[in-house]
């Protein structure tokens, strides 16, 4: 029998980009989580609003009644924002039970080769017979949005590994379980960094990694880049090392469905034989 699909998503402040996010992983996901404060806090303790036009949405757009909208306190005062982060997953997970391929992404991360995961996932069903002994740790593809300019996108010009889905969630900083990690190149078109500056202000300032990054320097330097500069801009990413985001090319189209099928062409991925290698070492950390 293949695994079950439970799909969660953290609900904060940036809830409205889940309309672009969950019509991607619908049809596959067998279930879908969404984790909200029912506080209203971030977990930096900042209030949120989330208006009505989020839960009449999923109304419209539940036709198979597969979205589970969770509410809980999710701020904790004495906990850090990555330790809140992890606590919520935690709490997601036990939402959805066991004996499930536990997905879990952000409201900013359009899985649009979510099929090619789930396929994989299928394949491997062995794995959730007795997942504490076999555990694995998914990981994808990155495609990082910069920024929104006129009539297009800046992405980062190499897509980045990410933990999307495990058999046994030892969450321990963000959705990293620190379980045996197997690479894959499906991709995620992950918004990332195309906000407002206001919207963008406000995500550092509440996520995870806020005590990680320099945040002033960074948005004085993120403002400061266009369409016409871009070229000149290298090792662009906000954490160490920068060199994970070497550069930026220009992408002319602003929506995200419309950009999803150029993702292969655009030759961000490592090759097949990279993956191999990855994996390989992976699996020698395992056994030994």
């Amino acid at each position: 029998m293949p695994g079950k699909m439970t799909v969660g998503f953290l609900v904060s402040y940036d809830y409205p980009l889940l309309f672009n996010a969950i019509p991607f992983v619908y049809e596959q996901a067998d279930l879908i989580i969404l984790a909200l404060d029912k506080n209203r806090k971030t977990w930096n303790g900042a209030d949120i609003e989330v208006g009505e036009d989020f839960f009449n949405w999923i109304k419209q757009n539940d036709p198979s009644n597969k979205i589970r909208v969770y509410e809980d306190s999710f701020y904790v005062p004495d906990l850090s924002t990555m330790e809140c982060e992890v606590r919520e997953r935690k709490m997601m997970v036990e939402q959805a039970g066991p004996d499930n391929w536990y997905i879990h992404l952000d409201a900013d991360e359009y899985f649009v080769e979510f099929d090619k995961l789930v396929d994989f996932l299928n394949k491997r069903s062995h794995l959730l017979k007795n997942p504490e002994k076999t555990p694995i740790e998914v990981c994808a593809m990155h495609v990082n949005v910069f920024k929104r300019v006129e009539s297009g996108m800046l992405i980062v010009n190499r897509a980045s590994r990410t933990p999307v889905a495990t058999n046994w969630p030892s969450y321990r900083k963000g959705r990293k379980t620190g379980q045996p990690k197997v690479y894959t190149d499906f991709l995620i078109l992950h918004e990332c960094l195309s906000r407002s500056y206001d919207e963008l202000n406000q995500k550092l300032t509440n996520w995870g990694h806020n005590v990680d990054i320099d945040k002033d320097k960074f948005l004085a330097r993120w403002s400061s880049i266009d369409a016409t500069n871009y070229k000149e801009e290298k090792d662009l990413f906000y954490m160490r090392p920068a060199s994970l985001w070497p550069g930026l090319q220009f992408v002319k189209t602003d929506e995200p469905k419309d950009i999803a099928p150029q993702l292969r062409s655009l030759n961000l991925v490592p090759g097949k034989f990279y993956l191999w290698k990855k994996n390989l070492g992976q699996w020698f950390k395992a056994k030994f």
